[in-house]
């Protein structure tokens, strides 16, 4: 997309009606079975709680699922996503086998109860098959892992090959890799995985540089940063998606850039967890693609994730409007273009091929507000909104 687009070419009036048709919104990062955690986790076992202290309420919470409730609490969320005006997920998948790690007899077993749960609550879905071996460079697994891993990089795309096969052909379904981070598996299991999407032009989607003591196991382990290991290893291309990116240096950005990759910002989760603001300023400088993503359902508003893309770099730079528009000409134009143009993509949709997503104008949060600035009200201020996933075009 080399053009800027205007608002009037990215909204379709309706006659006789107050309302904006806009292209779907799109959640490019989801862990659904997360959605059964929320308000559990708001009380600090300790003085200070952290990443890794809500790591363990996580893993204690996968461990506790089976395939009805995988899927039950995945269709929870996955409605109040289409609730909210998302029309397709990405579904970054990794809780796989049985409770002790082993394998169901039908491997793909749960991952088909979220693609279930995905469709019944009428999405779209990516489902990002992820792949998982240990707890860090020379650590096996932990306990609350075990359900995520493989011992071979090639069951995991045994798998991948089995759902492509299973679903090939299905409108509303498509299949991708995703290696879960640098920490959670080896440098050739990156390579592999890569090699394999790029020969079938799936999107490679992998966490990136999501806290510092990931950046820092990297450089201890191969001597890189996250991201210059997986360029290393042929990993960065159009179809890659680094989700999180909230520690990428300078050098990382370009290298991502120089790919047309993108990066996969999920704020509300982000801020929850206080992993930090990503430098989203220089991501954009440097021409990284941007989406976004529910990740954790902490809290389930669509807009939020995209109006945080600029107020959370308000408070990072301590400055009003950080970004000048390369793909249309108001930021809340780019920043919905972000949110569901780019994020379809990154998830290897066509936008062509997704829903709309319509806005009541006469809401109350939207009363008092000329229309010629409607969209950057609904971006910006529109809390709350109800917002409705409609066919027509």
């Amino acid at each position: 997309m080399n053009s800027r687009r205007t608002i009037s070419d990215i909204e379709t009036t309706v006659a006789g009606e107050r309302r904006m048709v806009l292209p779907g919104l799109v959640t490019a990062h989801s862990h659904a079975f997360q959605r059964a955690l929320r308000g559990q986790t708001q009380r600090a076992a300790r003085e200070t709680g952290t990443f890794w202290s809500w790591r363990e309420a996580m893993y204690a919470q996968g461990m506790a699922l089976d395939p009805e409730s995988t899927y039950r609490i995945s269709r929870v969320a996955f409605d109040e996503l289409r609730a909210c005006g998302v029309v397709a997920v990405g579904e970054f998948h990794y809780i796989h086998h049985q409770s002790d790690g082993t394998p169901y007899d039908d491997r793909t077993l749960l991952s088909d109860m979220v693609i279930e749960a995905a469709l019944d609550a009428g999405l779209f879905i990516t489902l990002l098959r992820v792949a998982y071996f240990r707890a860090g460079a020379g650590r096996a697994a932990e306990t609350g892992q075990r359900r995520f891993c493989d011992p071979d990089v090639d069951l995991v795309l045994r798998d991948v090959e089995s759902l492509r096969a299973k679903y090939r052909g299905h409108a509303r379904v498509r299949v991708g890799v995703a290696p879960h981070s640098v920490r959670a598996v080896p440098k050739e299991w990156v390579r592999e995985c890569a090699a394999y999407a790029k020969k079938h032009s799936l999107p490679l989607h992998m966490h990136v540089s999501e806290v510092q003591g990931e950046v820092d196991e990297c450089l201890a382990e191969h001597g890189v940063r996250p991201m210059e290991l997986i360029a290393s290893v042929d990993g960065l291309s159009e179809r890659f998606v680094a989700v999180h990116g909230t520690n990428l240096a300078e050098e990382e950005a370009t290298l991502l850039g120089e790919a047309r990759g993108f990066v996969c910002a999920c704020p509300t989760t982000e801020r929850d967890l206080g992993d930090g603001l990503a430098p989203i300023a220089t991501l954009r400088e440097r021409g990284v693609r941007m989406c976004v993503g529910i990740d954790s359902h902490i809290v389930t508003d669509a807009i939020e994730e995209l109006r945080a893309l600029e107020t959370h770099e308000r408070l990072r730079l301590r400055r009003r409007v950080t970004f000048e528009p390369t793909i249309a000409s108001t930021p809340a134009a780019q920043l919905w273009l972000e949110g569901s143009e780019h994020g379809a993509r990154a998830i290897g949709f066509d936008p062509s091929e997704l829903p709309k997503t319509a806005i009541d104008l006469g809401q109350p949060a939207l009363a008092l507000v000329d229309e010629r600035f409607a969209l950057d009200a609904i971006v910006y201020g529109g809390n709350g909104l109800d917002a409705r996933v409609i066919a027509d075009r």
